[in-house]
């Protein structure tokens, strides 16, 4: 089987899947619940996210851990739970991919902040995403995507537990918002800054993910790519949501997004998906678009 990173180097554009939180919302998980339980008490829901997610064209597809650090799930109880919980998330995924597609272990933000804005500790929250790292790797992820962080700080640390523990790829993604002097981390980090920085860490792949529409991520995409020159990913959002009639509502449609592909890759991205919002029909239109 060709790596992740062999794809990558023979030129090919790869698809990602879409939103993990939205399917699973309209799924049956309540408001408040605790998504990475579902790993446990709706198994079949979990692996059926990730067969559409295959099967409208999907090359990857990220578990559904995001929210899988002892940080989090104490919150519901469960922190005597993460390896297993890790472990089911990617062993669901496994089970729906061929040969020739990959599962990416998803880690996201602690919720913690290091200290001195915080109180956690590098050497704790170091030891918090190498057990996560654990669970994924003993359910068979072929990478890592650590994602939607803001602090380079957290960032590294996450990289770090993957790399002392794994030699599977690891893919970086931070999240920016647009200020008036441009795009920023909620720690203030730039997207110029975050690739040259992920690089020097070691990060396989660096990119971006959530908070913006698509115009917004082609112009985050062409900042990192002046920065570095490992392959980018982006995971973009189905537009900016709006609150209509008490529901949430994300404006892009799937032909909206795939209109712009071409933009995308063109900037530099190599491997595109979507984040909140997004489902296998945005997928489908990608890869569609890709093909054609």
């Amino acid at each position: 089987m060709n790596t992740l990173l062999n794809r990558l180097e023979q030129g090919d554009i790869l698809i990602s899947d879409g939103a993990t939180g939205t399917y699973l919302q309209n799924h049956g998980l309540e408001a408040g619940g605790c998504p990475e339980l579902f790993n446990s008490t709706h198994p079949e829901t979990v692996h059926a996210m990730a067969e559409g997610y295959f099967q409208a064209g999907s090359d990857m597809v990220e578990t559904n851990s995001f929210g899988g650090s002892r940080y989090m799930l104490q919150k519901y109880n469960l922190a005597d739970r993460v390896e297993e919980l890790n472990r089911l998330s990617a062993e669901h995924a496994r089970k729906a991919a061929s040969s020739d597609q990959f599962v990416l272990g998803s880690i996201g933000p602690t919720g913690e902040f290091l200290e001195p804005n915080g109180t956690a500790t590098p050497d704790a929250m170091y030891e918090i995403f190498l057990e996560q790292v654990r669970g994924l790797t003993s359910g068979g992820v072929d990478g890592f995507c650590i994602e939607t962080m803001s602090d380079i700080d957290e960032i590294s640390l996450a990289v770090r537990a993957a790399k002392d523990h794994t030699d599977l790829p690891v893919i970086t993604t931070m999240t920016f918002d647009k200020g008036p002097r441009g795009f920023f981390t909620m720690m203030g980090v730039t997207p110029e800054f975050a690739a040259e920085k992920l690089t020097e860490l070691g990060a396989d792949i660096v990119g971006s993910n959530c908070g913006l529409a698509i115009e917004a991520m082609i112009e985050i995409i062409r900042a990192m790519r002046s920065a570095t020159d490992r392959p980018i990913l982006t995971h973009i959002n189905a537009g900016i949501p709006t609150l209509i009639k008490g529901d949430i509502v994300y404006p892009d449609t799937p032909a909206l997004m795939a209109e712009r592909i071409p933009e995308m890759v063109q900037a530099g991205a190599n491997i595109v998906g979507g984040c909140c919002g997004t489902n296998a029909e945005h997928i489908r239109a990608f890869a569609r678009q890709l093909k054609s």
